[in-house]
C-alpha cells in the first residue's frame, strides 16, 4: 500500500512501488494534467511539484513519492480561483496547442515560489528544460513575468 498526499487529499492506493508517479497520477487518480511527453524527464510535459519542487513525474517512481506533498496543475487553483500564473498564461496568451501548458506552469510556479520575483534570466534558466513544440516561448516568458508581478 502506497500513501500519497495529492493536492492536500490523503490517498492509500494497492500500486507496484516501481510505477512512474505520472502513471498513477494518470491511470489511477485520474489527474491528467500532467502530460506523457517523451517518458525520458527531458520534456517537461510531466512536471508536478514534489515537496515543493518541479519533479518529472515520468521518471519518479511513485514510492519516491510517498508521505511526500505533491501539487498538480488540478490543485493548483484555490476556491474557485486560479493561481496568479495560471491567469498570466491566459492574459499573455501564451498558450497555443496546450499538451506543454502544465508542465510549463508547474515549472514556472516553483521558480515563483523560491523567488517571487526572478529576473529574466532566472526564468529563462527555470523553463530551459520545458520544451514547447509550439513555439510560445516568448508568450510563456512573458506570463511568468506578468505572475512575480503579483
Amino acid at each position: 500500500m502506497i500513501q500519497l498526499l495529492i493536492n492536500g487529499s490523503k490517498r492509500a492506493l494497492q500500486v507496484d512501488p516501481q510505477r512512474s508517479l505520472l502513471s498513477v497520477l494518470r491511470d489511477e487518480l485520474g489527474l491528467t494534467g500532467a502530460k506523457y511527453g517523451c517518458g525520458e524527464g527531458q520534456c517537461g510535459a510531466c512536471t508536478v511539484l514534489l515537496n515543493g519542487e518541479a519533479r518529472r513525474s515520468c521518471i519518479t517512481k511513485v514510492a519516491d513519492a510517498a508521505g511526500k506533498p505533491i501539487l498538480t496543475i488540478e490543485g493548483l487553483a484555490q476556491n474557485g480561483k486560479l493561481h496568479p500564473l495560471q491567469q498570466a498564461f491566459l492574459d499573455a496568451d501564451a498558450l497555443q496547442c496546450g499538451y506543454c501548458t502544465p508542465g510549463m506552469i508547474m515549472t514556472g510556479v516553483a521558480l515563483l515560489n523560491r523567488n517571487s520575483k526572478p529576473a529574466d534570466a532566472e526564468i529563462l534558466r527555470a523553463l530551459d528544460r520545458n520544451i514547447c513544440r509550439c513555439g510560445t516561448y516568448p508568450r510563456i516568458v512573458a506570463a511568468v513575468r506578468r505572475a512575480r508581478r503579483v
